[in-house]
């Protein structure tokens, strides 16, 4: 009967011992790389799916619009879940729909040892002067449909507005001159003589080039201002992919001369669509 006493104490005492040791090492292998699995899985669908919640945001991204081209940089800062303030700095070209290029006369009709035949540099007949726009701005992008899951799409809202100063350049052509015949180099506005070379399309040579007529810009203050939609499809709320379609107005304090033979304007009016790839990231 002692014998017996003393194998139940033993089996306590050992049992005892085991439990104390599962205790002290935790938890079993196997659910602890269940939980560092699922922990893995979670952290994924925070960045794929949900709510995009990141403080900071910066994308480039490019335009084709109605009227030309440009290009843009943007920085985003986040007020609340459904709005976000933005800096944008924008780069554009406007071209007139009476733009037609023009290949430039042959310099010499006989065929090199290749068979090439060389020409002058096209040109624009009726171009007047290239208008560029430097912008800078500040927007909103309010949110009105959220992206639910990583092959869900996240729509904004966008209004915006702000600067422009308008850049003229001259446009310059190789023509015959009047009296010498022999190549010159003019802008519309030169010299009435000039003026009137300047729009017969067989006394031009060609197309100064892209270079010419950098050192006289003029300088014509506007303001602009934009309505859009913007469409982010990217699979992490940590990045910027966005296509953006919206209207955009522009009035210039001066009417801005581009062909010779249309009517000048202040006021420009245009639809565009855009992409824009960057990325978000938290305050530090």
């Amino acid at each position: 009967m002692k014998k017996l006493h003393l194998f139940v104490l033993l089996l306590l005492v050992v049992g005892g011992l085991q439990a104390q040791d599962t205790s002290s090492l935790g938890k079993p292998p196997k659910e602890e790389r269940e939980q560092k699995k699922s922990r893995r899985i979670s952290l994924f669908k925070q960045r794929e799916e949900g709510e995009n919640i990141y403080q900071r945001e910066f994308s480039i991204g490019g335009r084709v619009n109605t009227d030309g081209w440009s290009g843009f940089l943007e920085l985003g800062y986040r007020k609340s879940r459904q709005k976000v303030t933005f800096y944008q700095f924008e780069f554009a070209e406007k071209k007139n729909p009476k733009e037609y290029k023009q290949p430039g006369a042959v310099k010499d009709p006989i065929p090199d040892a290749y068979g090439f035949v060389y020409s002058e540099k096209p040109f624009i007949f009726g171009k007047q002067n290239n208008f560029y726009q430097a912008k800078l701005g500040i927007g909103q992008q309010r949110l009105i449909g959220g992206k639910g899951n990583k092959n869900g799409v996240l729509v904004n809202a966008i209004y915006y507005g702000g600067i422009s100063i308008g850049l003229l350049k001259p446009y310059y052509l190789n023509v015959k001159d009047t009296v010498t015949e022999s190549a010159v180099q003019i802008k519309y506005g030169q010299s009435a003589d000039y003026d009137k070379v300047f729009t017969e399309i067989d006394k031009i040579i060609g197309g100064a080039g892209f270079s010419k007529g950098w050192g006289e810009l003029s300088v014509v203050p506007g303001l602009h201002a934009k309505l859009a939609l913007r469409f982010d499809w990217a699979r992490f709320n940590e990045v910027v992919s966005a296509l953006e379609v919206g209207m955009n107005a522009e009035y210039y304090t001066k009417e801005i001369p581009i062909m010779v033979f249309q009517e000048n304007k202040k006021f420009f009016f245009n639809g565009y669509i855009a992409v824009q790839f960057g990325k978000r990231w938290n305050k530090k």
